[in-house]
């Protein structure tokens, strides 16, 4: 019980869910579409995690700003795609 009580004082603002939303999005997204590339481009080595790991260093931050700047976009795309209740 305690150690949710002090988790629970160490989350962030409601107001900041977008950007968690974003931050979270693209790590995930950015680490699959690293090790599915990497994989394509030079198969299964020994120098394979190491090279996905490069390419995430590069990806994850380009992944972040891109979710960021296109997120008003998505939802706008979604409003109209999806009914209300």
């Amino acid at each position: 019980m305690r150690r949710a009580l002090i988790l629970s004082n160490r989350k962030l603002p409601a107001r900041l869910t977008p950007v968690v939303f974003a931050f979270y999005m693209s790590a995930i997204m950015a680490a699959l579409m690293c090790l599915i590339i990497t994989a394509v481009n030079q198969g299964f080595d020994q120098h394979y995690l190491l090279s996905a790991f490069h390419a995430y260093e590069v990806a994850m931050p380009s992944a972040f700003i891109c979710v960021m700047l296109v997120r008003p976009l998505v939802m706008k795309l979604v409003a109209g795609t999806v009914a209300e209740n």
